[in-house]
């Protein structure tokens, strides 16, 4: 293995070892749940796990709210920033928990601190795997950078709210493609808002099914639509505007 490559990796590991135990210390500020509650406190990998999280956390996030509030944002910002997979379920789950306007934004920057945070440990250690393993692909997407620099907010936007290119992948190659990194900041935490209210908005319906039981209101009603008119954006806002952001080449880089 290239030195390089071997340092940079022990390195990211050591960090993602000291993400792992920080992570476990801020949730021993979280109360003390019972040994049935126990099994549920964990990521979850899928809405039943959500589902189940959110029963226990409901029954806390009232008289532990900041702790509460801490243990999510905190796991939120650990996955996206180490790219695990699950931040989508904690999206649910912010739905299930906390009222539409203050889920949407937690979210939505739990989204963009996790982003920036990968954003600069690519920048500081991880500039030799993206050279090494994604140069074909980092060569596609600068060209697309490039023909769109003069407004690259608005790009930034396009790719969030769009499925062009994933996220991970623009998480790690915008720093070596010298992207300003507020402006990447303020795309994702505005860009990502469309698909985390779809998500949130399961999570209320999870929610009211829970405590309601299989009750249906008609503002479920709707929620449902509007989500669901919400789910073909990003597929009219290609057909729309895919050729004027250059984005058949960038299909390479998936």
């Amino acid at each position: 293995m290239d030195p390089k490559i071997k340092s940079s990796l022990i390195k990211i590991l050591t960090l993602f070892t000291i993400g792992c135990g920080t992570l476990y210390l801020v949730f021993q500020l979280s109360p003390e749940f019972t040994e049935t509650e126990k099994p549920h406190i964990k990521v979850p990998k899928n809405f039943d796990d959500a589902r189940n999280l959110g029963k226990v956390l409901h029954n806390y996030k009232d008289t532990h709210y900041y702790q509460v509030l801490l243990c999510y944002f905190s796991t939120y910002i650990f996955l996206v920033t180490f790219s695990v997979p699950g931040s989508t379920s904690l999206s649910v789950l912010a739905g299930f928990l906390y009222p539409s306007s203050v889920a949407i934004f937690f979210v939505c920057l739990s989204s963009a601190v996790g982003a920036v945070l990968c954003f600069q440990l690519a920048d500081a250690l991880g500039r030799v795997f993206v050279e090494k393993y994604l140069k074909e692909r980092l060569e596609s997407w600068r060209k697309q950078v490039d023909q769109n620099s003069g407004d690259i907010m608005s790009y930034l936007l396009f790719l969030r709210i769009t499925p062009f290119l994933p996220n991970w992948f623009i998480n790690i190659a915008s720093p070596q493609l010298q992207i300003d990194v507020w402006k990447f900041f303020w795309a994702t935490f505005i860009g990502v808002a469309p698909l985390q209210f779809i998500a949130v908005s399961s999570g209320k319906e999870i929610n009211k099914l829970v405590t309601f039981g299989d009750a249906l209101s008609y503002d479920a009603v709707f929620l449902c639509v509007g989500a669901a008119l919400l789910a073909v954006l990003p597929i009219l806002v290609k057909k729309k505007f895919g050729k004027q952001f250059g984005m058949e080449e960038a299909k390479k880089v998936e």
